[in-house]
């Protein structure tokens, strides 16, 4: 990816199934010519695209055009032609696939928060919409649907130097599809399945003349859901039209809307501290329940290539959302009574909204006489925020817990406007490339980050904090390779995170400055078999420092001391070594560990110094095989397995490890149509996503479900 200037507002399925379950079971226990116009991204086969290895543009790991061979830095990339073949409709589950992350979504997120290597949520993994970040939140609700997404770059380790503060452990960016320069084509895609699922998708791209070329898709997925009044529905829109008004200058203008109702659940009580398989499809929200999210991404690029050695980009973006709640989120088994008592009548609104500016340039040249690329640039932009809510009080009539009465919602708080925060922030960023000899490169980069923050107190109308954060993240790095296919890494960089999501900053938390962390990583990568095969090993250690915590002498007061490290290494392997055969394959393991960190407990300060943080896997594990059995026939299965995660600080409720396998089967009836029954969860079984902000309330993870899926092309 250039660097870029941006201004911002049956048989053969179970024969490939059942060696996975028992791998399970075992894990468990330059330049363009001047005459014609550019050529644009074309968008990937949906076939099977093999394109994102290691000899591929790092999208996210540099503004300076590397492959993620060059990169030094743990870099993957999810293809258009890998999630149709997957079938990962949600990107959460797309996403989860690389290694080292996991997911731990919650209606509270947004549905979209997930750990990497030791670190949790959207204050230390961040999500990227075609490289546009929204700052400020506690979760990104926007995209959520893989139809549309071209690519899923993700960029494992801290990520300050290129995106600023809030990706100390991951950022994941996702790609949109893009205007072709190709003959029109249209793809349309039917779903039917279990639960009453249904699913209704159309893309179109192409060229419209010599000049004008356009993308278009929209999505609609619905079912009812895997608990007790679970529906949930989602529609998204998106596209883009570009303009290529000499061979080196074009503009690219996209528009995108989602519109989410996700399921109304909120996990599942644990009965006498143990979860109850009995109750793993209740659902105790009340009856008139809403969550609803609505967003709104608008951006004009402007891509202009001045000569064969520079790139300019300038992208201007407006980016809105709301988001609405209204439930009852709080559920506690009573011994006593032997019903689930129930609280925290919950009604919010968020409406957000950010404007802004992101400009660089990079270069290819010389320095002493040494093959250099430079990049620097710039980026600023503002941000509204207003929340409005019923403080969260109000109960629900306790109810029985294998039969339960909704009721319905009620708090005698009225959901008023309570505050609102502006934001405004700038960052400049430089990086730099030294080719020392041919097989020897070194990688330097820095970014300084300075962001303001007011939030006026709405009820009291008066100023409740005017605050300014600045940051300055940097990474050292070096790549040797041995051979063309071969490469040693090794980086030392520092990155940053908020104490807490921008515009969620209490009054007493906005004093403190921004928590800092440092990782040093070094690894191998390979492409060998005449670049059938490729392979990834890093292995990394991460401390993250100024943690709040209790003061020991004044249990009310917090502290900035506090420390977090996290050790691993993480393994990837792709191979299509025999014929009509290929696997995809990645594992981690890692220590996370509290260094320093105190809370009250029952009215006592107690250190969790070697606690293990919670919604942290300490081992994660993906495999995929696909198998191509007769003309028009082929076979995949795929492996998640999540390791045994802590509920709570203390360590004392663990989530249990699980293991999940999906399947599929497709026929190829012609060259423009297939059909594909895949099953999700194969072999039902239940296992826990995470558990929301009580430790004792677990959130089930999908039953089985089967899709019988038609793609046609024309």
């Amino acid at each position: 990816m250039p660097t870029y200037l941006t201004f911002s507002r049956p048989a053969a399925l179970c024969a490939l199934a059942l060696p996975l379950s028992a791998a399970a079971q075992q894990l468990a226990d330059d330049s363009i010519p001047a005459t014609t116009l550019p050529t644009v991204v074309i968008t990937a086969s949906q076939d099977g695209d093999n394109s994102g290895g290691l000899h591929a543009v790092a999208g996210v790991g540099s503004h300076l055009d590397l492959s993620r061979l060059e990169t030094p830095a743990s870099v993957d990339a999810i293809t258009a032609g890998q999630l149709a073949q997957r079938g990962d409709r949600s990107l959460i589950d797309a996403i989860t696939r690389a290694p080292g992350v996991s997911a731990m979504p919650h209606p509270g997120n947004g549905g979209s928060s997930m750990a990497a290597r030791g670190f949790t949520d959207t204050v230390s993994v961040m999500r990227l919409y075609d490289g546009m970040r929204q700052y400020g939140g506690v979760g990104l609700t926007f995209p959520f649907d893989t139809w549309a997404v071209e690519r899923i770059d993700v960029l494992r380790g801290p990520a300050s130097v290129i995106y600023g503060d809030g990706a100390i452990g991951a950022v994941i960016n996702v790609v949109p599809k893009q205007p072709t320069r190709g003959a029109i084509a249209t793809e349309l895609q039917a779903g039917l399945g279990t639960e009453h699922s249904r699913r209704l998708a159309l893309g179109s791209g192409g060229a419209i003349d010599e000049r004008w070329s356009y993308r278009f898709d929209v999505s609609s997925d619905r079912s009812d859901g895997w608990v007790d009044r679970g529906r949930y529905s989602t529609r998204a829109v998106s596209g883009a039209v570009r303009l290529d008004i000499s061979p080196r200058l074009d503009v690219r203008l996209s528009a995108a809307r989602g519109r989410q109702e996700p399921m109304r659940y909120f996990g599942t009580p644990l009965v006498d501290g143990r979860p109850d398989p009995a109750l793993a499809t209740r659902n105790y929200n009340v009856a008139d329940s809403v969550i609803r999210y609505d967003d709104r991404w608008l951006d004009a690029l402007v891509n202009w290539r001045p000569n064969d050695s520079t790139t300019v980009r300038s992208r201007f973006y407006d980016i809105d959302s709301r988001r609405h709640w209204r439930d009852v989120e709080a559920y506690r088994y009573n011994a006593a009574t032997g019903l689930i008592d129930r609280s925290d009548a919950t009604e919010i609104y968020h409406d957000q909204s950010q404007t802004g500016n992101t400009t660089d340039a990079a270069f290819k040249g010389k320095l002493a006489g040494l093959d250099n690329r430079f990049a620097i640039g710039f980026d600023v932009n503002a941000s509204t925020f207003r929340h409005s809510n019923n403080t969260y009080v109000g109960d629900a009539a306790s109810v029985d817990p294998y039969r339960p009465d909704p009721g319905w919602f009620s708090s005698p708080v009225p959901t008023l406007p309570r505050y609102r925060s502006k934001a405004r922030q700038a960052a400049l960023f430089a990086e730099n490339r030294l080719a020392v000899t041919d097989r020897w490169s070194l990688l330097a980069g820095a970014r300084y980050d300075h962001a303001s923050v007011r939030r006026t107190d709405l009820l009291a109308d008066r100023l409740a904090y005017d605050t300014t954060f600045h940051n300055i993240g940097w990474r050292l790095g070096t790549v040797y390779q041995l051979t063309p296919a071969l490469a040693l890494y090794g980086q030392l960089a520092r990155a940053a995170d908020p104490v807490s999501a921008l515009f969620f900053l209490s009054p007493a938390n906005s004093a403190f400055k921004n928590a800092t962390g440092r990782q040093v990583e070094v690894g191998v990568k390979q492409v060998f078999a005449d670049n059938r095969a490729e392979w990834t090993l890093a292995v990394y250690d991460i401390a993250k420092h100024n943690l709040l915590t209790r003061d020991p002498n004044d249990p009310g007061r917090s502290l900035q001391v506090g420390k977090r490290t996290s050790r691993g290494v993480e393994a990837t392997l792709t191979a299509a070594l025999a014929p009509g055969w290929r696997v995809e394959a990645n594992a981690s393991l890692l220590r996370a560990r509290f260094a320093d960190f105190s809370e009250a407990a029952g009215g006592t300060l107690v250190s969790r110094a070697g606690i293990t943080p919670p919604d942290v896997p300490q081992r994660l594990a993906n495999l995929w095989l696909h198998r191509d059995i007769t003309r028009g026939w082929s076979a995949s299965a795929g492996l998640r397995y999540v390791g045994e995660r802590n509920a709570d600080n203390a360590n004392t409720l663990k989530l249990p490890s699980y293991a999940v396998t999906d399947a599929s089967l497709t026929w190829k009836a012609s060259g423009a149509t297939s059909v594909t029954l895949r099953v999700a969860n194969l072999f039902d079984r239940r296992y826990f996503t995470t558990a929301y902000y009580t430790p004792t309330q677990w959130f089930y993870g999908q039953d089985r479900r089967a899709d019988l899926v038609l793609n046609h092309r024309f």
